[in-house]
């Protein structure tokens, strides 16, 4: 159950601070109606009148102070102690060792460590970008970002953003070799593959009369690299099926075209932050995870 307390608690404190709803609204750019319905349920939830209303004017009761002191007790020690955290924070110091595949880790992740190091100067990044799945407790990683479901029992998952892979082509090569209308179709086409140990990505899923099924494609062009595979199919070698953050800056402008759309299954790929079980999670650690977390919860892909 969602709990509003302290959110009533700094409209109430507002509105005795300030006399009136509307100049309380103002202070913490809210809507008039929002103050007051969230007085009124303050009062019915504690069973007593905080305010005094009349036409001209707006009082706090005996017990609104009462409730008026304890309000500013608890949401002093809460500023407060938040400050002391984020200076705390600030001065943090050592490196985090991070390790992420090439193409999530240069598109995604790359462009969001030099926020976190001016948010955290103290901090040092050392950010391993490869396809290679490493040992993340064997090779002293404090984080690893990976796609898919997590596969070793030693380490902890934290979800960061659901992802989409998608079945695309340029316009060159559907203009030379037309557009497979269902799946079965991709026999005919040069498809591009992945690399061991990536290969398992060379069957393609699709949903045909609801059923869910996959298909083994083939092509002339076979690497352990996404950016090289879009690479490719953004010059009319085959097509390709990418995660939907390396294809649809591409798609919206038209560089690239979506196939087989009504055949595409919902996804279950996600991107996961990973880190050791046997080890309490460090601030600092904590701290990259929580950005990296915030700055994925609505993925700039999406937009």
């Amino acid at each position: 159950m969602k709990d509003e307390r302290l959110v009533e608690m700094r409209i109430f404190k507002a509105v005795a601070e300030t006399g009136g709803f509307t100049a309380a609204a103002l202070m913490l750019n809210l809507q008039q109606p929002y103050v007051s319905r969230a007085v009124s349920a303050l009062e019915k939830r504690l069973g007593v009148a905080l305010l005094r209303r009349s036409t001209r004017s707006l009082q706090v009761t005996q017990e609104g102070n009462e409730y008026l002191a304890l309000c500013k007790r608890i949401l002093d020690d809460i500023d407060t102690g938040e400050a002391q955290l984020a200076r705390a924070g600030q001065h943090m110091t050592g490196s985090i060792r991070v390790t992420v595949a090439t193409s999530f880790g240069m598109d995604q992740i790359v462009p969001l460590v030099p926020g976190f190091l001016e948010r955290y100067p103290g901090l040092r990044v050392r950010l391993s970008l490869s396809d290679t799945l490493a040992d993340v407790i064997g090779e002293g990683f404090d984080v690893a970002i990976r796609m898919g479901s997590l596969q070793d029992s030693n380490l902890v998952s934290r979800k960061l953003c659901h992802l989409q892979r998608v079945v695309t082509a340029s316009p060159a090569y559907i203009a030379r070799h037309g557009v497979p209308s269902v799946p079965a179709d991709l026999v005919d086409h040069n498809c591009l593959m992945w690399e061991p140990p990536m290969d398992h990505l060379n069957h393609w899923p699709f949903v045909v009369g609801g059923e869910r099924t996959s298909m083994l494609i083939n092509g002339n062009f076979q690497t352990s690299s996404g950016v090289s595979s879009v690479y490719m199919c953004l010059a009319g070698v085959g097509i390709t099926r990418m995660a939907e953050h390396m294809v649809l800056p591409s798609i919206r402008s038209n560089m690239l075209v979506p196939l087989l759309t009504d055949f595409q299954p919902n996804d279950e790929t996600a991107i996961y932050a990973l880190y050791p079980r046997d080890s309490s999670l460090h601030p600092r650690v904590r701290a990259f995870i929580d950005h990296v977390t915030e700055r994925l919860r609505r993925p700039p892909w999406a937009a």
